[in-house]
């Protein structure tokens, strides 16, 4: 099959409104899309903002079939949750997308503390399929125990509790909620990266990267920031295309992805 030459050009950042540059390209090219919106005016963002809808809209149909789109998204807490990130679950699903999964991105050192509340350390990883994964590389970590044990059997009629020998293994999938340290060192070691008002942890995207797309597949961040996606996924032996609004961001992001090469 010919490739559309209205494609964007991967392994590159394009500086512009994503829905545009996406809708242009009228074809689909994106195996994986892993980005962070930004939700509730909780930072400033050069004064630039986005609709959900026509982003999610715009990702979906730049999307192949079986792809994948992580959407890292948080919401303001005053006096009661704004449930934005539900919201913005609710509004992919209504374009097409499957909610394959939500998952918990739990920040370990969390500085926000509530008065009348436990302290809130964590933001949703929504996983949008279109229509079924195509690619699933899950992680595992060490099981804490491993090797063969003795277990006990499911009871008989006589009450007694028989045992046999099981093996458990030495590593395991892990479940769905992510811990990752925040701030410099943890999210990240590139200084420059935090001129960006939201950074995600660079170990989040290549987590997903690994775990949704293969090499050689097209990664993409439709509101690329800092560039952390980009930087990950070329990491990984990605395609990768990076697309911000703001020029400022992508000289940065471009900085970043130059100095890890």
């Amino acid at each position: 099959m010919q490739q559309d030459d209205s494609r964007p050009a991967l392994n590159t950042f394009l500086i512009g409104d994503a829905v545009s540059v996406l809708g242009d390209s009228g074809s689909e090219f994106v195996d994986l899309t892993v980005t962070s919106p930004p939700y509730d005016t909780l930072r400033d963002y050069k004064g630039y903002s986005f609709d959900p809808g026509r982003m999610l809209q715009a990702i979906f149909n730049a999307t192949v079939e079986g792809g994948v789109c992580v959407w890292v998204v948080g919401e303001k807490i005053n006096k009661g949750r704004s449930l934005t990130s539900f919201e913005h679950a609710f509004i992919g699903r209504e374009i097409g997308w499957t909610v394959h999964d939500i998952m918990i991105y739990q920040k370990k050192n969390t500085p926000f503390m509530r008065k009348n509340a436990y302290t809130n350390c964590y933001e949703l990883m929504i996983v949008f399929a279109k229509g079924k994964p195509k690619t699933f590389n899950p992680l595992t970590e060490p099981t804490k125990r491993n090797g063969w044990e003795t277990a006990v059997h499911n009871k008989g009629a006589d009450g007694v509790n028989r045992k046999r020998p099981v093996e458990l293994k030495t590593e395991k999938v892990r479940n769905n909620i992510w811990q990752y340290a925040v701030g410099l060192g943890g999210t990240t070691k590139d200084k420059i990266a935090f001129q960006h008002p939201a950074v995600f942890p660079e170990q989040l995207a290549s987590d997903h990267i690994r775990s949704w797309s293969n090499a050689g597949d097209t990664v993409l961040d439709p509101m690329c920031g800092s560039g952390t996606t980009c930087k990950m996924a070329a990491a990984a032996g990605r395609n990768w295309l990076g697309i911000d609004i703001s020029a400022e961001y992508v000289a940065i992001a471009q900085q970043r992805l130059e100095q890890s090469q």
